[in-house]
Parts: structure tokens; C-alpha cells; sequence
């Protein structure tokens, strides 16, 4: 089975929303370095979307940098430092029998404007369950929402790799490599590589 493309980047004239802290509005939680909100745009499966989470959290916090996870519902009248939104498009969700599905093109994409990364990003969960399904045997259908959710965490964590450094450059190796199989994204483990650890330190530092 070939790798897919990870992420592609979109050019974009985009603006930062809940940017501005007007008085009386609820502070953001001081405990993380970034707050992501999920955007769910289709069906989704809600222990998918908790290990997405619980994936993705664990991958970015070998850098030391903690994530706050908000449902796009959630952050009416909250103020946040710093942000990114994540928007998720088609079924985020296992079907055993789905219709034939185009494995070209890449599992998420992240919004560049004038050449800069921005905190906006968009996974196609119909790609990413695809390479899932096809890279399933035997026992994995029995715990096929974690792996689809193992699988989202770890392109969520990729994106949020662009995200948090404001680069589209990929590592050699690990989570952060332009293209990942199917087995890769619900493989035991798929973590930063030591080079990605210390960027994301960095920028980090840099920042706070």
C-alpha cells in the first residue's frame, strides 16, 4: 500500500476569530499553550473524536507545549492567546461497506496566507477512515473507532506541527512526514521525531 500526502497547503486570506478580549468576557484556561477547536462538519463518532484528542495531545506534549480541546460550540464569549481552529469534513466515522472511495490527495490541508502558515486547518475524515479500513486485519474491527480516531490524532498532530513552528517543511521521519500508510497512522506508536521535539521547544520558548 503506497503512502498518502499527509497535508497540502492553501493559499488564504484569513482572520483569526476570538482574537480580541473585550471586558467581561471569559478568560482562556492559563494551564495550555494552545487551545484547538473542532469544527465537526459531518457524522462522527464521539469515541473516535475523544482518542483523537487523547492521540494528539500525547504526541505534541513530549514538547512540553499542553493542549486545550474545544467543541466549536463551546467558546461563545471566551477569550483565547492563542488558537487554532480544526475543521473536520465528511464522515468521521467506521462503515464496513462504504461506497469505492478516491485515495488521491492528501488526508488534511493547512491555510497559508502570503506565504505565512495559519492556525486554520481541515481534515477530510472520508480519506483518512479510507486508508484505516484499508489497512485493517482480523481483530482491528473490533476497536475500529479508536483506530479511526489513533489515525485523526496523529494527522491532527501533523498539522499542528505546521501550525505551532509556522512552517510547511516535513521531517525525515515520524509523525511529521509528508506522506504516512495506512498501517503508519494506526500503527502502536507514530511519534515526533527528536528534531520536531526540539523545534516545537523552541518556538515554544520563543513565544512565551
Amino acid at each position: 500500500m503506497r503512502p498518502v500526502y499527509i497535508c497540502a497547503c492553501l493559499f488564504a486570506c484569513v482572520a483569526l476569530p476570538l482574537a480580541a478580549a473585550p471586558a467581561g468576557r471569559i478568560s482562556p484556561d492559563r494551564a495550555s499553550d494552545v487551545t484547538v477547536i473542532v469544527d465537526l462538519k459531518g457524522p462522527y463518532s464521539t469515541a473516535a473524536i475523544k482518542e483523537m484528542q487523547r492521540e494528539a495531545t500525547r504526541i505534541i506534549q513530549t514538547s512540553g507545549v499542553q493542549i486545550d480541546w474545544r467543541r466549536r460550540d463551546e467558546v461563545a464569549n471566551t477569550v483565547f492567546n492563542d488558537l487554532v481552529v480544526m475543521t473536520f469534513k465528511g464522515s468521521c466515522t467506521f462503515d464496513p461497506a462504504p461506497p469505492l472511495y478516491d485515495e488521491l490527495g492528501p488526508y488534511a490541508v493547512t491555510r497559508t496566507a502570503n506565504g505565512e502558515v495559519q492556525p486554520f486547518g481541515e481534515v477530510d475524515c472520508d480519506r483518512v477512515v479510507n486508508s484505516v479500513r484499508i489497512a485493517m486485519f482480523g481483530s482491528d474491527y473490533a476497536r475500529a473507532e479508536m483506530l479511526i480516531g489513533r489515525a485523526l490524532g496523529r494527522v491532527v498532530a501533523h498539522e499542528l506541527v505546521h501550525m505551532l513552528t509556522k512552517s510547511g517543511e516535513h521531517a525525515r521521519e515520524g509523525v511529521y512526514k509528508a506522506s504516512l500508510s495506512g498501517k503508519q497512522l494506526i500503527s502502536a506508536s507514530l511519534p515526533l521525531s527528536a528534531m520536531d521535539v526540539d523545534r516545537l521547544r523552541l518556538e515554544h520558548r520563543i513565544s512565551h
